[in-house]
């Protein structure tokens, strides 16, 4: 028997190992590394367009969280955070208390600043009025381009920009609307994280995967949730 039918018999019978094998030499974006977290990460949702309200706020906080620390920190957290806030419910969050703020603080399952605490607070009920006025925040995010995610053609990490234009633009206009951490640098990972631009490297698996997604955009077809 030769080696290749011999590895062919040892992949047939572990099905897992097989494909787990196979999955990892797949070629990926540098900045997610070997950790299986992250990975999963990469390549079931970065840079997926997101048009769910309740998704996208969900960024936004975990985004302005991240500050000073690593994604996959507050990846790791990511559970916790849903627990603690409600799974992102903006009308719950926006009716916080003096009282939540200090059950917030004292949960070792999220990052424990009273400053992030605080802005997601302040943030959901800035949701709220970008709702009433554009009918969703899908609607009032997604208008920054048109509806259309930009394709970018990275060729390694060393090109991405930390912020653009656009990411500018939206910060400012957030800040002026009350939100907090929501700077033009979170609001470019934000875009980079909800699908509004693909920054996948041109050599990774999810370049083209990415690229030629059909989704529909909800609020430019009309329908304001």
């Amino acid at each position: 028997m030769t080696n290749q039918s011999t590895q062919l018999i040892v992949g047939m019978k572990d099905k897992t190992l097989f494909v787990g094998q196979e999955k990892n030499l797949k070629k990926r974006c540098q900045w997610c590394g070997t950790d299986a977290l992250y990975m999963a990460y990469h390549d079931e949702e970065w840079g997926v367009p997101v048009h769910d309200d309740r998704r996208l706020f969900e960024f936004l906080i975990l985004e302005g969280a991240q500050a000073g620390l690593s994604w996959l920190t507050i990846l790791k957290k990511r559970e916790n955070y849903r627990k603690a806030f409600h799974d992102f419910d903006c009308e719950h969050i926006a009716r916080y208390t003096e009282e939540d703020i200090t059950r917030l603080l004292s949960d070792s399952g999220i990052v424990r600043n009273r400053l992030k605490i605080e802005s997601a607070i302040k943030n959901a009920r800035g949701v709220l009025a970008i709702q009433e006025e554009y009918g969703s925040l899908d609607a009032y995010l997604w208008r920054y381009v048109d509806g259309i995610p930009k394709q970018n053609s990275w060729r390694s990490m060393a090109e991405l920009p930390a912020t653009t234009a656009v990411s500018d633009m939206m910060s400012k206009d957030l800040k002026k609307r009350g939100f907090n951490f929501v700077g033009a640098t979170i609001c470019y990972a934000f875009m980079q994280a909800i699908g509004m631009v693909n920054d996948h490297a041109t050599d990774c698996f999810r370049y083209w995967e990415i690229r030629k997604l059909k989704i529909p955009n909800k609020a430019i077809d009309g329908d304001k949730r």
